[in-house]
């Protein structure tokens, strides 16, 4: 279960996690919170009149309490790019992320940065906004300035560039939380007549497919995504097969830099 299915990132996780259950003899469902604690909790309930296995979820309202009731049931759970207690989960390590496009934007001498985001903000989206003002504050540079739109989409990558240039001074670099994002910012920035990146550098996260192909090549933090959701599935599965012998393991991924054109 993820939030957004729409979004291309969430999809390739489940594609890696869906590849690795089916290799095994499992059969996987595709399912969406729509950022919804209350759709989340349905969906659950309803996995466990069916008898699921076992779920793989990015939580947005689900907690301790939550996941003992569905082990309970006989669920096994692991959690993906969210860790907590006495539960497997496999994540990106987002802080690192964050320092990564932070480090690489001052690097090209973009002093003042500005870091977009959507509402509501993904726990990972707010680690990689504290790894890149952590970076910010070593360097010494300028408070790290915060747009927050209304969803993490190209057309709010859009109207985040108009308030950016209302901005004074306007920042030279910006660091967008995901490349949906960023790629709707360099869109507009270059029909408002912007230049990207010689007026203002431009970085994603996650590194897409579209992130080749946007107006002005995507420099982007690529996140693993396949990998992260083949390596929940196989928690998923040690856990099924282990029982109560299962010691519950947190996997952490490691984020590069993708250098193209807009940074």
């Amino acid at each position: 279960m993820v939030e957004d299915l729409t979004n291309p990132y969430a999809t390739d996780v489940a594609r890696g996690a869906e590849r690795a259950l089916n290799a095994a003899g499992h059969d996987a469902l595709w399912l969406t919170s729509d950022h919804s604690a209350d759709k989340e909790r349905r969906i659950l309930d309803l996995l466990e009149e069916q008898r699921a296995t076992g779920v793989l979820i990015i939580p947005v309202g689900l907690g301790p309490a939550g996941i003992d009731r569905l082990r309970e049931s006989g669920m096994t759970v692991v959690l993906l790019d969210h860790a907590g207690p006495d539960v497997c989960s496999a994540q990106v390590d987002h802080v690192a992320g964050g320092d990564i496009a932070a480090g690489h934007l001052l690097g090209l001498g973009r002093e003042r940065l500005a870091f977009v985001t959507g509402l509501p903000e993904p726990l990972p989206c707010v680690e990689r906004r504290d790894g890149a003002a952590r970076t910010l504050a070593k360097a010494g540079g300028d408070e790290l300035i915060l747009l927050t739109q209304e969803a993490l989409s190209p057309t709010e990558g859009r109207a985040a560039a108009q308030r950016l240039l209302e901005l004074k001074p306007v920042p030279t670099g910006v660091f967008c939380a995901n490349d949906l994002l960023a790629i709707g910012m360099i869109n507009e920035l270059l029909r408002l007549g912007v230049r990207v990146p010689e007026d203002i550098a431009v970085i994603g996260y996650d590194d897409i497919e579209l992130a080749t192909s946007a107006a002005v090549p995507l420099t982007t933090i690529r996140q693993p995504r396949m990998e992260l959701g083949r390596e929940a599935a196989e928690l998923a599965l040690a856990e099924t097969a282990e029982g109560e012998r299962h010691k519950h393991r947190q996997v952490v991924l490691t984020p590069e830099l993708v250098i193209r054109e807009s940074a």
